[in-house]
């Protein structure tokens, strides 16, 4: 009788352990540039890199984003990707945006120059994390740019 009662509580145990599923964990995402090209008209393909931290799949909804070069202003990133990103991975979003006069001069110096830029991303990230409400996160990501070989008016 004992030996029944101490096998069924084990059995019970292990039957909980198991019902109870993988963690459903919702982390901050983030955003980076992947790349920035400029264009002959002057306007600039920009990859922004989406990383879902999270260990659920993430629809990437809008992004409100104040783009700096070396602390000046340089574009906004006013995008709507509006795709999902798997559960701790990332996916790129590609755009075509008009700069700011002090954002454009600013890569065009650096280009000519051979050197690099340092950026700043500032803004929100609104996603929906799956089965889940929309949420907005304040994001502010630091990072640098250069020159691609091979590839005029690209950076990384």
């Amino acid at each position: 009788m004992i030996r029944w009662t101490i096998s069924s509580a084990v059995l019970a145990l292990a039957l909980t352990a198991c019902s109870s599923g993988p963690v459903r964990r919702v982390s901050e995402p983030t955003a980076s540039i992947q790349q920035l090209t400029v264009r002959a008209d002057g306007r600039w393909d920009v990859e922004l890199r989406l990383q879902n931290y999270s260990s659920i799949p993430m629809q990437f909804d809008t992004t409100a984003l104040e783009l700096t070069f070396d602390n000046g202003p340089a574009a906004r990133l006013d995008m709507k990707p509006a795709m999902e990103v798997g559960p701790e991975s990332a996916d790129v979003h590609s755009a075509t945006i008009e700069p700011l006069p002090a954002g454009r001069a600013r890569i065009a110096s650096a280009l000519a120059d051979g050197r690099g830029l340092t950026y700043t991303l500032s803004g929100t990230l609104s996603a929906t994390p799956q089965d889940k409400k929309q949420r907005s996160w304040e994001i502010k990501r630091e990072s640098a740019l250069s020159p691609v070989p091979g590839i005029p008016g690209a950076l990384r």
